[in-house]
């Protein structure tokens, strides 16, 4: 924390979270009707998340570890999981130490629909933003990814309802 936001109150410190906050969430809410506009064919956000997950992260995840990230349910995962694996997108085995659960792997065919959803969307938006300086935008990436790491860490100890 800076000199600056440790002089202020908590109120003031409260208000400037919320704010960031929510311009995050207004950003994501634009940049997400954006990027579903953008998408081709046959390809949702939900699926595109899935394959971006691999393409980043690479290995293999369980549909209950995959809910978790995106935390939705894991019917709502486990839907998404059957769409691509029917595209042949990713692959969906018994896990051989557990028979009871489900091992979800990315596919060859999946990253490859990843980079080209990636190479489809890309200059839609990137048309949105051309007014914004590049330079700018990476300047912000290792705060975001701080804040994004730290929110995922404390996903699971905060209970809001105790709030």
């Amino acid at each position: 924390m800076t000199d600056k936001a440790e002089s202020k109150s908590p109120e003031e410190n409260g208000s400037s979270l919320y704010a960031f906050f929510n311009e995050i969430g207004i950003i994501n809410q634009l940049f997400s009707t954006a990027f579903r506009r953008a998408l081709p064919d046959g390809m949702t956000s939900a699926q595109f998340t899935v394959l971006n997950h691999f393409a980043r992260l690479g290995g293999e995840r369980t549909p209950a570890q995959l809910a978790a990230s995106f935390q939705v349910t894991k019917g709502a995962i486990t839907n998404t999981l059957q769409k691509l694996e029917e595209k042949g997108y990713v692959a969906i085995a018994t896990d051989p130490k557990d028979r009871r659960s489900k091992i979800v792997t990315v596919t060859d065919k999946g990253l490859a629909k990843r980079d080209e959803t990636l190479a489809a969307t890309t200059p839609a938006l990137a048309q949105i933003v051309e007014e914004l300086d590049a330079s700018e935008i990476k300047a912000a990436l290792p705060l975001l990814q701080r804040v994004r790491i730290h929110l995922d860490k404390a996903r699971d100890e905060i209970d809001f309802a105790d709030l």
